[in-house]
């Protein structure tokens, strides 16, 4: 990550120069793009400028049901094999040139023959082709009910232009279909996007945006409450609940479907007793893990998908409970007196939570060794089973396929904890192929259930989106996947130079 930018104050000079001059809403993010081509970058900083840059053929709502986007509607062959998409006419790049079918393939075709990050988003795809300009043809191997949350679940899959990758200039001046365009960026400190007139959503009713480099969550919410900036989601956990009753500004505080988890190493011993792991899920105090990571903002869960939803199953087996814990330990037979931990520092509320449990474990008998390393050694010490027990995240989640199969299915790409359970293997390869919306919807709860009951995963929390604006900044909503969406959002008052 480059060097970040932070100023205390900004004079209005300093605001007519970021473009709040013309009317420009000033977002504040902690962090710099590494570069700005969708489909090969995988920072987050990147995502949130891109997400008003770029288009995909379908998008989330609010409610993270896939909805049409460049794509105007589609149908699914009767053998659930071929999706047809009838892409919108007169779909102008923010260059002028025209959009066709032609660049959706481009775009596809590019992702796979690349093997680019989100190749695996097309892992049941045989075929992209174009029968004519204002289609798009997708052939897959197997029913793939999850197929429109892949193609648009975020920004990653973006549809690009041709031009403007093979001229190279996609990483630092990208070219989209989206309702605003790239202007200009200033290493190291901004980067200012310009209202796109031919917006096929309508014209934004904001001139431009400019995203400034705040990486202090405390210097962001103060320019935010000196009308230095607009919005910014760089806030300081701690402040939240005094926040909430400040009137001066907008705060936002919303699940999101990312989540954090612990997993211990079902191929060594205590562990792979499943008594074992329920105890030591009775033996950690939720509540006091989210205070400690969070400030109490995140809200606990039991399993991975938020309440709110819509693939939410209600779970609340593990109440903190020493005796249940000492209860079913003493069932297993099992004393265990040591526990190796493994956190990375470059996610302190791995290293924060470690240490609660380190307390919450100590009635147990059992002394837990925090063992903190980099994320890169972090990952080998993972791959390798190196580890009694671990903590991570899962972020940008959609599809209920995406927070179970490659982390609890036995043949999972990141099944580093080693479960394996034939019940959960067969509902979570049906959900895969089922296309009955109800029918998938029962077996990934009753997979999620066999999950939790069986401590493949010790779910923590979900984390929120925490985000903040000023009070004359209208049309903007704080969305649970965190897509930072300034399409309709509108400047009145003051702010609006």
């Amino acid at each position: 990550m480059v060097a970040l930018f932070v100023t205390v104050s900004c004079s209005q000079a300093q605001r007519v120069d970021l473009g709040q001059g013309s009317g420009n809403l000033i977002a504040a993010i902690a962090g710099e793009p590494d570069q700005l081509d969708p489909q090969k970058t995988t920072a987050y900083f990147s995502f949130e400028v891109l997400e008003n840059v770029f288009d995909t053929l379908v998008e989330p709502d609010a409610n993270l049901e896939m909805r049409p986007a460049l794509a105007q509607s589609w149908s699914v062959s009767p053998d659930q094999l071929t999706w047809s998409f009838q892409l919108r006419k007169g779909v102008t790049f923010q260059d002028g040139n025209p959009f066709t079918a032609d660049d959706v393939v481009y775009s596809y075709r590019r992702i796979i023959d690349e093997k680019l990050s989100n190749v695996d988003k097309f892992s049941a795809v045989t075929d992209v082709s174009a029968p004519d300009p204002d289609t798009v043809s997708i052939r897959v191997k197997q029913p793939t009910p999850n197929l429109l949350t892949n193609l648009g679940g975020f920004k990653g899959m973006a549809i690009v232009q041709r031009k403007n990758v093979e001229s190279g200039q996609i990483a630092t001046h990208p070219v989209g279909t989206g309702p605003f365009a790239f202007a200009s960026q200033k290493s190291g400190d901004s980067i200012t996007l310009t209202a796109n007139p031919n917006y096929w959503g309508g014209r934004p009713k904001v001139p431009g945006v400019t995203f400034r480099f705040i990486s202090e969550p405390s210097t962001a919410l103060s320019a935010l409450q000196a009308g230095e900036i607009d919005w910014t989601d760089s806030i300081p956990t701690q402040r939240v609940a005094q926040l909430k009753n400040d009137d001066s500004i907008k705060l936002a505080v919303t699940p999101s479907n990312d989540y954090w988890y612990f997993a211990l190493n079902e191929a060594r011993e205590p562990w792979k007793d499943p008594r074992v792991r329920q105890a030591i899920a009775y033996a950690i105090d939720r509540k006091a893990i989210v205070q400690a990571t969070s400030y109490g903002t995140a809200a606990a869960n039991q399993l991975a998908i938020p309440e709110g939803n819509p693939w939410f199953t209600p779970y609340d087996k593990y109440s903190y409970d020493i005796n249940e814990a000492k209860r079913l330990l003493a069932e297993a037979g099992a004393s265990p007196k040591n526990l190796d931990m493994l956190v990375t520092s470059e996610y302190p509320e791995t290293v924060t939570a470690a240490q609660v449990i380190a307390d919450n474990l100590k009635p147990l008998g059992i002394t837990v060794n925090i063992r903190t390393v980099d994320f890169a050694t972090w990952l080998d010490e993972q791959n390798t089973g190196n580890f009694d027990m671990l903590m991570m995240g899962w972020l940008g989640n959609i599809d209920p396929d995406d927070f179970y199969y490659a982390q609890h299915h036995t043949d999972g790409s990141s099944n580093a904890q080693k479960f394996s359970n034939p019940d959960v293997d067969r509902l979570l390869d049906a959900g895969r192929v089922e296309v009955n919306r109800q029918a998938r919807q029962q077996d990934y709860a009753k997979a999620a259930t066999i999950i939790a009951d069986q401590v493949s995963y010790i779910y923590l929390y979900n984390p929120s989106v925490i985000q903040a604006w000023a009070t004359n900044l209208s049309g903007y909503e704080a969305r649970r996947d965190g897509a930072i969406r300034f399409r309709t959002a509108s400047l009145t008052g003051d702010g609006a130079q």
